[in-house]
């Protein structure tokens, strides 16, 4: 995993569930950055594990590493945060198209200066979360405004805390933020509170993944569902496909599988 989070805790489950059903020991690495990455690949190609499903790092610029699991006899499933040149089955949501769904609901909600609390610019997710955003405030006729986007790469809660600071003294009329992780729309809940602005009445929060802690914060966090465990369970269904195949020695026909998201609508908007 790129990182660990709700979100890949769920995912987890559902592929340790599908692996005990079918007698499969399941390895567990995190990979925060790409050169951690290429050496957990290389320990694992050196196990002959049958297996791998990769989330790639945030910082991942290229695949030579992927190819080096093409040339060996274990199976790639790639999920979440994947490359889309590097060739092997998928398990992914539709970004672009859940965060849509989140600034739209801010804009439904007579929101029209909406910041976005970003990823990094490398992780697809990111990109894809962004054109989003973007796409969907121009097809409402609202301007995109570059001085509204914020980069919290880390996606944690203090980054977010920090670009809600600058975001209300750059642009103390905004009245809507998305956030890229639930913990950096968080973060900007906490400074809103502490500066007594009301939310959602002048300021509108909406997060993504849908994380447990979302719905316990107060006020509770709208978000995006990242249905996780159904993930899960359906990367290691495709590995055990992708898997046989391999076994009879046929060309495997990669699949990319979309898994359906959608919008949990609480307190912050």
């Amino acid at each position: 995993p790129a990182m660990a989070h709700h979100f890949f805790s769920t995912l987890l489950q559902g592929i340790i569930e599908k692996a005990e059903e079918n007698n499969y020991l399941v390895i567990v690495l995190k990979s925060n950055n790409y050169e951690l990455e290429k050496i957990h690949i290389r320990r694992l190609l050196k196990q002959k594990v049958d297996g791998i499903f990769l989330s790639l790092a945030d910082n991942s610029y290229d695949i030579d590493h992927i190819e080096e699991i093409w040339k060996s006899d274990t199976v790639l499933i790639q999920y979440d945060r994947v490359s889309k040149i590097a060739q092997s089955s998928k398990v992914v949501i539709n970004d672009r198209e859940a965060a849509s769904q989140a600034v739209q609901h801010l804009i439904d909600r007579g929101k029209r200066k909406i910041a976005h609390f970003r990823g990094g610019l490398l992780p697809q997710v990111a990109i894809d979360r962004f054109i989003g955003y973007r796409k969907t405030l121009e097809k409402n006729g609202i301007e995109f405004r570059p001085d509204y986007v914020y980069i919290c790469e880390k996606g944690n809660e203090p980054q977010g805390y920090d670009a809600a600071q600058k975001l209300l003294m750059q642009h103390p009329d905004i009245d809507g933020i998305f956030a890229h992780t639930d913990m950096t729309a968080l973060g900007a809940i906490r400074y809103l509170k502490q500066q007594k602005i009301s939310i959602p009445e002048k300021v509108g929060v909406v997060g993504f993944s849908n994380w447990e802690v979302s719905a316990l914060m107060s006020p509770s966090l709208t978000t995006i569902d990242q249905p996780g465990k159904k993930m899960g369970k359906v990367i290691f269904s495709q590995f055990l496909k992708d898997l046989k195949t391999l076994k009879a020695k046929e060309k495997i026909e990669f699949k990319t599988k979309v898994i359906k998201t959608k919008l949990i609508q609480r307190q912050s908007s």
